[in-house]
């Protein structure tokens, strides 16, 4: 019977396509797999039982892999059995061994993939049955008594260090073009693959919920997991992406296999989100875009309308319009305009979209690519100096300068071959810089110099970095400089964002001193903030809350360390962990005392808060997913007020027991009786109406003098003063209304806030943090107000206390009043004119760029600002405008280029939401993405899609609008998120309908090609999940004399080291 329903196995995985493969398959292989019937082996004499005793036999002995090899084919010939049989006596649990697969299996597997008695779908599912997640699975319809013995089946003990290593090979095969021969398999494989979905994501869960299910699993196995987890990822990335899987998804009668993938792949994606968000967004678009194109159309829907045809007719002009060519340079300007506009505001420097944007602009020539990516970094940091940026913006560039740039340049060298070096361009490019912008050591000391502190030693520390990161030797430094230097590489040398995390976990005061070295220019930063990064994520998910409290506390405190965290890392890493603390914030059953509970949550979302404030972010920029969040609530309604009817009986009982305990000078102040009845996230959310009531209290006066002073006494200590913000903001957007009696109440409450400096060093401290988030709002509103009442006195002392706050309140890349009123004097067109004066002043600069000459003064603020003004359209008119203009001139083609770059340079303004975190969204409750305005990219697509009407009254325009169009969309293509999505010409030379016959008789091209040479490039996915270690770690696999395969893994794996094991086996 065991026998028969193996062999029902096996032709169930292989049945011919065209008859039901769908829902057939699956059935056939959930019966293989949940057969609760562990004696598989049947009597003595049967072909399972001489398998099964062999390979006990040779486990024992420790048979060597060639006398295997030797034995193997002689057992066949004589008991033979189909793949899915032998994988199964491989990877079930022996009567010797049930805690983990045996490390000599693994050997044993090789020679039987050689041998072509086994294959990929036959080791999944061996994998799959015997998996210790198994444990998770309730079957479908089960009562109590089928759970129990569901959970009482053979499988093993742990399970997850060998699943990773089989995972990393078997998708390293796939990589090379083996595993899959035909539809048939693949269809066998997607169906196992959703099943394996299906069994991380319930784990997972389980994990996360600390359900650890009959105490089997030790501390570790959760790291285990995640590491069998994420090799598994990559195995899905390979099947996703593979030929023969589109073709065999592609068939009709693979809708039950697809219906099943793509629900699998729905449930799964977001488990991966934080530990893999680019293959994640990967995923997605193969189960939205690809398995979707493979439905049938639907024959009920209509013709196209006219409209429509017009549309599709228009679009594919944009490739059929042949327009005369014009050569094309690459200006300085260029370049400089793209970071000047990456860092105008938050931080946009993302590694990935950079380098592709190099690489198209460039056409891959890296010796230009690094020298102008150089001279553009410097001339961006002497153009802030020279403007007078100040500190806040002359801090982040010369941290990009010192800090990030040096790594930006280390992976180009990667692709530098002899005789190309990074000396040699560091060298050409230093001899261009500014040396009156960026002056010797020798000419920092003479006193005709008017020396800049953002600029001082910048060339110095930035050779120190380039060597500190091997791109320079480190004599050569002083030949670079033409002068002796009195400086050094830093004592620690090169840091790894690996050791300062161990260092971390073991020493917690060391995450302090991380904090501090965010300000250093020694190279070692984006180590630092990466480590950082990690630390949160940790603490978040270990809810170590009072040492979040103390990290968070003091990055809130530094503004300008926050934008230098952002060149390493983006907002959702950093705050989407911290977001989920704050809304799942629940009170221990024995909490004892409730004011440190406040002062913890306070301090995570005080940063929260700071980074939200000062980069304008949404919630969905923080990767919030519903609405029900309490980020969510409290950003997008905790500025407002509520009228005392729309309040619940808890809310108003809340309401009442604060005022009571804030100003009721009789009596006993706050305790925890409110503070245990209310949760932080319920006070936080009544801020905004506490303080609408304090104000009416005042103008009514029922809330004397001396018990605003005893409110205010509360409101100031530590555990309550992150609330601050948004009483702040509330109170800042009262003084914009019309009501003098608010304004007034506003104005006292602000008195006793911002002028009477009480309270201990630390309070003060956060309340500085608290002003650097509202100081720019609230300096606003307080002018606004002055020019109401000019007479009044009050407003200069508030304005006053705010001042040093004032400059790092925000960095939104919004345009100043100075600023905006001198673009709109601008003669003969005010804001307008003063775009075409920059365009025309970057083209005098890149004919006669020079050394020591300055570049362009200029900030992308303007482009910006004329883009909310003017609109996007006007502004692309106006640049073609200038294209048009200059194109009989030698400029041209610098013009273009120049036109170019202000199109493709990123809005700091308009930034999409995350694409990766609309995975996550609650379908019940959404959170509102933010629509974003047309950018200047699609003001110059519609134009070129009106291209034919363009021709006929300006045929001259119509091609600079093509030509630029084009130049263009070649500069912002990214390339595709795989080397290929599919080798469409790849020809197998396979009989589609005979391979998809029978699974059997398509059973084993082998899993691996011996190609030792091929670059299997999975380094910027396994940087995604993780598992790239750092100087330290140790990885790959010993196929020597060591039996104990896996004994130099840890519980993060190697990552693709794990997958070199295979190079040398010839398995064709």
């Amino acid at each position: 019977m065991d026998m028969d329903m193996d062999m029902d196995l096996a032709m169930g995985m292989s049945m011919d396509m065209g008859m039901g493969i769908g829902m057939g398959m699956e059935n056939d292989i959930t019966r293989g797999i949940d057969s609760p019937d562990d004696d598989r082996d049947g009597d003595a004499t049967s072909p399972r039982s001489h398998w099964a005793r062999y390979l006990s036999q040779s486990l024992n002995s420790r048979l060597d892999r060639d006398e295997f090899d030797a034995h193997v084919p002689l057992l066949y010939n004589k008991h033979p059995l189909p793949p899915v049989a032998i994988a199964d006596i491989c990877l079930r649990p022996q009567p010797s061994n049930h805690e983990s697969l045996d490390p000599r299996m693994s050997r044993y597997l090789e020679v039987l993939i050689q041998r072509k008695l086994v294959d990929t779908p036959s080791i999944l599912n061996g994998l799959y049955k015997y998996s210790t997640s198994q444990m998770y699975l309730r079957p479908a319809g089960a009562d109590d008594h089928a759970q129990h013995q569901h959970q009482s089946l053979l499988r093993w003990a742990s399970s997850y260090t060998p699943e990773e290593v089989l995972f990393y090979r078997l998708s390293k095969v796939l990589r090379m073009g083996s595993g899959i021969n035909n539809s048939g398999e693949a269809l066998a494989i997607c169906v196992l693959m959703a099943r394996w979905m299906t069994m991380f994501t319930t784990a997972s869960a389980a994990f996360a919920q600390d359900a650890m299910v009959m105490g089997q699993l030790h501390n570790t196995s959760r790291e285990e997991m995640e590491a069998a987890r994420a090799a598994f990822v990559m195995l899905l990335l390979s099947v996703c992406e593979n030929q023969h899987v589109l073709r065999g998804l592609s068939r009709p009668a693979a809708k039950g296999v697809r219906r099943a993938l793509s629900e699998s792949l729905t449930s799964f994606i977001p488990s991966i989100i934080q530990s893999a968000s680019q293959i994640a967004s990967r995923l997605e678009l193969f189960r939205t875009e690809t398995l979707a194109s493979f439905e049938p159309v639907d024959k009920n829907k209509k013709e196209v309308s006219s409209i429509d045809i017009d549309d599709l007719e228009s679009s594919m002009a944009l490739d059929s319009v042949v327009i005369p060519e014009m050569p094309m340079s690459n200006s300085r300007a260029g370049l400089y305009i793209y970071l000047n506009a990456s860092l105008v505001g938050r931080p946009l420097i993302d590694d990935a979209v950079l380098f592709s944007y190099l690489h198209n602009r460039y056409q891959g020539d890296i010796q230009t690519t690094t020298i102008d990516l150089i001279l553009a970094s410097f001339d961006v940091l002497a153009n802030a100096v020279f403007r007078n940026e100040g500190q806040k913006t002359g801090h982040l560039l010369r941290s990009y300068l010192i800090n990030k740039l040096p790594l930006l340049l280390a992976t180009l060298a990667n692709s530098m071959f002899a005789p190309l070096t990074p000396q040699y361009c560091i060298t050409e490019a230093l001899s261009q810089v500014d040396t009156n912008a960026f002056p010797t050591l020798s000419a920092m000391f003479d006193d005709t110099n008017n020396n800049n502190t953002f600029t001082d030693s910048v060339r110095q520390d930035f050779c120190f970095a380039c060597c500190l990161h091997g791109l320079i030797p480190e004599s050569s430094i002083e030949g670079l400089l033409g002068e002796i230097t009195y400086q050094s590489l830093p004592q620690d040398g090169r840091q790894a964002k690996e050791t300062l995390v161990e260092r971390c976990i073991a020493d917690p005061e060391r995450v302090q001193e991380l904090v501090r070295e965010i300000d250093n220019m020694d190279g070692n930063v984006g180590a630092v903030c990466q480590a950082l990064i990690e630390m949160i994520g940790r603490l978040c998910a270990n809810k170590e809350t009072m040492s979040l409290k103390l990290l968070c506390s003091q990055l809130a405190k530094k503004p300008l360390s926050l934008d230098v965290m952002l060149l390493f890392g983006k907002p959702e890493a950093i705050l989407h962990p911290l977001c989920e603390v704050l809304d799942n914030w629940r009170y221990d059953e024995d909490q004892g005392e409730y004011q440190p509970i406040y002062e913890e949550f306070g301090a995570i979302l005080l940063l929260v808060l700071a980074f939200v404030y000062r980069y304008n972010l949404t919630a969905v920029d923080l990767g919030i997913r519903s609405l029900d969040s309490f980020v969510a609530k409290l950003l997008n309604q905790g500025q407002l007020s509520r009228p005392l009817d729309e309040l619940t009986d808890s809310e108003k009982l809340h309401l009442d027991g604060w005022i009571q305990g804030l100003f009721d000078t009789e009596a006993r102040g706050l305790g925890d009786e409110l503070m245990s009845s209310c949760p932080p996230q319920d006070f936080y959310l009544l801020v905004p109406t506490l303080f609408q009531n304090i104000m009416l209290a005042l103008d009514t006066k029922y809330l004397a003098d001396e018990g605003l002073k005893t409110g205010v006494e509360y409101l100031v200590d530590t555990f309550l003063l992150p609330s601050l913000v948004v009483a702040i903001t509330y109170m800042s957007n009262q003084l914009w209304t019309e009501s003098r009696p608010d304004q007034k109440s506003v104005i006292t409450i602000l008195q006793l806030i911002l002028l009477n400096k009480k309270g201990s060093d630390e309070a003060q401290t956060m309340l500085s943090a608290v002003l650097n988030i509202v100081a720019k709002p609230l300096e606003h509103s307080l002018r606004s107000y002055q020019r109401q009442d000019p007479k009044c006195q009050e407003i200069e002392p508030l304005l006053s206390a705010i001042k040093d706050n004032i400059r790092l309140s925000r960095r939104t890349a919004g345009a100043g009043h100075n600023e905006l009123e001198a673009w709109a004097g601008t003669a003969n067109g005010g804001l307008a004119a003063s775009v075409r004066h920059t365009i025309q002043s970057f083209a005098q600069w890149s004919l006669h760029p020079g050394i020591n000459v300055m570049p362009t003064s200029y900030t992308h603020r303007q482009i910006l600002a004329a883009h909310r003004i003017l609109g996007a359209r006007r502004v692309v008119n106006i640049i073609l405008d200038e294209v048009k203009q200059q194109t009989d001139s030698s400029s041209c083609s610098i013009v273009y280029d120049i036109a170019t770059a202000l199109i493709c340079a990123p809005d700091a303004t308009n930034v999409a939401p995350p694409t990766v975190m609309a995975l996550l969204v609650d379908p019940g409750n959404p959170p509102v993405i933010p629509q974003t305005r047309m950018s200047l990219r699609e003001a110059l697509k519609s134009e070129a899609e009106d291209f034919k009407t363009i021709q006929k009254s300006d045929p001259a325009l119509a091609e600079h609008v093509m030509r630029l169009y084009r130049r263009v969309e070649a500069q912002l293509m990214m390339p595709q998120p795989a080397e290929t999505m599919l080798h469409s010409d790849l020809d197998l030379g396979l009989d589609e309908n005979a391979a998809a016959a029978a699974l059997a008789a398509a059973q084993g091209e082998g899993l691996v090609t011996d190609d030792g040479n091929l670059n299997l490039d999975l380094g910027g996915a396994a940087g995604d999940m993780g598992l790239t270690g750092g100087a330290e770690s140790s990885g790959g696999l010993d196929f020597g004399t060591d039996d104990d395969i896996f004994g130099n893994l840890g519980a993060g794996g190697g990552g693709a080291d794990l997958l070199e094991g295979w190079d040398r086996m010839d398995l064709s």
